[in-house]
């Protein structure tokens, strides 16, 4: 059966699995759904139309799903929805979506959120990011996959943050980041392609040197982006075992709204 300390607080129409935990002095509100094997601290407040899927855990004195903090905000029904296998550490704050977006804050599956990391109203975060203590992301931000976010980082609203991409510590992030690209500095500047990174995760040599000259193409060449996507898509020719990492830079090029750290 769920387990609930007696001093939680937890609203009957909250949708909890029977597996689930909630810990002492923690409050769910009503309209929260909880998947199975969840463990929810103690001192955590999980509101708002929030849903968390199985095998997450939530350490103590977080703010789940309260409301965003934009002053358009009227109490529209936004929502909250966070995946599966996520590590939510000490006094994390994830805000509802807002109406002038698409209404809904996301994080993907898989991602470990260190202490006082902030995801503000209608963030997209994907899955296997590292967010360091209080890493910050303002409104619409979105976040690829296998990101890491380092201490103090503080990312601009409606910035984009691409695929394996890494910040540096205390880095001002005001413009998009592409695939691979390891940024940091106050304001942001790129220093090479996270290497380091994508050794880890098992990338080919031949997908490391495509992505190295698909960095060279954007950043040393002098080419306008336009040039550069033109670039990248002849590059995909002669390297088909990266076909699909410089395809990715090169779709990422095509989206940036803000232009891209350089």
């Amino acid at each position: 059966m769920t387990r609930i300390h007696p001093t939680a607080i937890v609203d009957p129409k909250a949708d909890l699995d029977d597996s689930v935990e909630i810990g002492a002095y923690s409050i769910i509100g009503p309209n929260v759904k909880i998947g199975a094997r969840t463990r929810v601290g103690p001192h955590v407040v999980i509101d708002g139309h929030t849903t968390i899927g199985c095998d997450n855990t939530f350490f103590q004195f977080s703010s789940i799903g309260a409301p965003p903090q934009d002053k358009k905000y009227a109490g529209e029904p936004t929502r909250l929805q966070i995946g599966d296998r996520n590590t939510v550490r000490e006094f994390c704050t994830f805000n509802l979506g807002t109406a002038q977006d698409e209404g809904i804050t996301s994080l993907g599956n898989d991602n470990l959120m260190l202490a006082y990391v902030h995801l503000a109203h209608d963030c997209r975060v994907g899955n296997n990011t590292i967010f360091s203590n209080n890493a910050a992301l303002a409104g619409h931000v979105h976040v690829g996959d296998w990101v890491i976010l380092s201490g103090f980082a503080a990312v601009h609203q409606f910035c984009k943050i691409g695929d394996h991409a890494f910040v540096g510590m205390n880095t001002s992030l005001t413009q998009d980041v592409p695939p691979f690209v390891l940024v940091s500095g106050n304001p942001a500047a790129a220093h090479g392609v996270n290497l380091e990174g994508i050794k880890r995760r098992g990338f080919t040599r031949e997908q490391m040197n495509a992505i190295r000259n698909a960095y060279k193409l954007i950043y040393k060449s002098g080419l306008t982006l336009e040039e550069a996507k033109s670039a990248l898509a002849a590059a995909e020719a002669d390297a088909p075992d990266a076909s699909a990492q410089l395809k990715l830079m090169r779709n990422f090029l095509d989206v940036t709204s803000r232009g891209i750290v350089r």
